[in-house]
């Protein structure tokens, strides 16, 4: 999920990912526009919300750019989100973020569990051999229905030709996702590195594109509603 945003007065296209704890600047960009610190307090803007400062990192982001058809400026993490109410819908793509819910839909709601910043919900995901169940980070900005921590995962066996940690492709198959009772088999999956280490994985674009979603910081819940 790509979105137009400014941070530290940099305009650009940046990603939007819950999963981030923190919002981020691309190195490249950050050093074509003049900035030498990796720590910065800055202002963002994004949608209609405005943030006069916020600690922000410049980061290296070229493993998480590629695939995109516009050069990637950042990622907007869930330290912007805090205390929103997003909506979302990958297609169309649309996204709307405000200080509070206006209406109140039904749709299947899952509690969040806040873990160094990240929001998470729980799960389960099993590979035949063995089950594990714990939080996942939400993530928007990655292939695939789940990513297992790189932690406490590998890609067995190993395959030259593919890199399980790209953002962009979800080279694995995990044989059931289970997410508030509800089962996905031979979901498409691979790792993610720089998770907090409580965390067992995330769930990614592929989960959350198969809904409209609400990511309700405020009330600490994330809402599912059936695509009409």
């Amino acid at each position: 999920m790509v979105v137009p945003a400014e941070v530290a007065g940099i305009a650009g296209d940046y990603l939007i990912d819950p999963s981030a704890p923190t919002t981020l600047i691309h190195e490249t960009r950050a050093q074509t526009e003049g900035f030498a610190a990796v720590d910065l307090v800055a202002a963002v803007r994004i949608d209609g919300l405005r943030i006069k400062a916020l600690p922000v990192k410049v980061a290296d982001l070229d493993g998480r750019a590629p695939g995109f058809d516009t050069p990637i400026a950042g990622v907007i993490g869930a330290d912007v989100l805090a205390g929103q109410v997003v909506d979302l819908d990958f297609k169309p793509c649309r996204v709307s973020i405000q200080p509070r819910s206006a209406t109140r839909l039904g749709g299947r709601t899952l509690p969040l569990v806040m873990v160094g910043g990240t929001p998470t919900v729980r799960a389960s995901a099993s590979d035949d051999r063995r089950a594990r169940s714990g939080l996942f980070a939400i993530d928007w900005s990655s292939a695939g229905l789940v990513r297992l921590n790189d932690r406490i995962a590998a890609l067995k066996p190993p395959r030259d030709a593919l890199d399980p940690l790209a953002r962009n492709a979800a080279p694995a198959r995990l044989r059931a996702l289970s997410v508030a009772d509800a089962l996905y088999e031979e979901a498409e999956a691979g790792l993610i590195a720089g998770l907090d280490p409580a965390l067992t994985g995330s769930l990614g674009a592929d989960f959350w594109s198969r809904w409209r979603v609400r990511l309700d910081m405020r009330r600490g819940v994330v809402v599912l509603f059936p695509k009409t």
